[in-house]
């Protein structure tokens, strides 16, 4: 891909994720209590440590630097970044809210050329992010000069759109309803590197060695199924670009569309320890870690 190529897409990209910064925001402890799993999955298969040094890469709003600095310690340091400045000015007032800025650091950047020390980096952290890298293998090389030898690249991406139907619901149901065309193979998107092989060969690539795969199943939950459209909206900006050209009342539709069909993940129990209109939804994250 041409560097002007690739510069567009990062620019779309960036503009894209600081259009739902403070969507984010303002759902990310509803996003949290499910996506932790993975957070606690990446700081145990990269073995971060009381006085580990750390870099996250894509931390978005802060994820999984905020759990890796919790666990380096006052010794500890992380170095988290991004190539959105407004996620990561919402990453940077969470760490100072939580005390953590006095071990955290903030680097807008992006994986493939953001500058950063050789072999540095006790480990290296990505949580959902390395599906967007337009030189998937020019992001792990930067990324594995960065670590000390020994150091450990812990990553998670999506599974298969059919095991992750938080995401692929509603981008199916705005797709069609829209008529847009599906995507051509090798657009990138957060389903771009749901195939496990395709990753253990870029980890090969980059000279990461003892390579592991991990299965790990993310559970979100939203008090109702209005709940789920509402933080879909805020935060999903791929699906708010399809909906853009539509009529008020047409997005609407669409909007009522992905609502009742998320409803079927609703519980209906009597049980009286399960909140009845609850909707939980089971997805599939794909977790590979490779040392140098």
């Amino acid at each position: 891909m041409s560097n002007s190529k690739s510069d567009q897409i990062k620019q779309a990209q960036r503009q894209s994720w600081d259009s739902v910064a403070f969507g984010w925001q303002k759902w990310w402890k509803t996003f949290e209590n499910g996506a932790q799993v993975v957070s606690d999955k990446l700081v145990s298969l990269g073995d971060v440590k009381p006085g580990s040094k750390v870099l996250d890469i894509a931390t978005g709003i802060g994820e999984p630097a905020i759990t890796a600095a919790h666990r380096v310690g006052n010794d500890g340091y992380v170095l988290a970044t991004d190539l959105s400045p407004q996620m990561l000015y919402i990453a940077k007032e969470r760490a100072k809210s939580l005390k953590l800025d006095n071990r955290m650091e903030f680097k807008e950047g992006d994986a493939e050329t953001i500058v950063l020390n050789p072999s540095e980096f006790d480990v290296a952290l990505c949580r959902w992010g390395l599906m967007f890298l337009p030189n998937l293998d020019l992001g792990l090389s930067n990324i594995h000069k960065s670590l000390v030898e020994g150091g450990r690249f812990a990553t998670a991406v999506w599974s298969t759109p059919n095991k992750v139907p938080q995401l692929s619901i509603p981008m199916n149901i705005a797709r069609r309803e829209t008529n847009a065309p599906a995507p051509p193979p090798g657009t990138l998107g957060p389903f771009s590197l749901a195939d496990d092989k395709i990753l253990f060969s870029a980890f090969e690539k980059a000279g990461f060695r003892n390579i592991q795969i991990e299965k790990v199943n993310v559970t979100f939950r939203f008090d109702t199924a209005e709940d789920f459209t509402k933080f879909t909206q805020d935060i999903a900006a791929p699906i708010n670009v399809l909906l853009k050209d539509e009529t008020k009342e047409r997005t609407e539709q669409i909007w009522n569309m992905i609502t009742q069909e998320v409803s079927k993940f609703a519980t209906i129990s009597n049980n009286s320890m399960e909140k009845k209109g609850l909707v939980s939804i089971d997805n599939e994250a794909i977790c590979i870690v490779g040392t140098k």
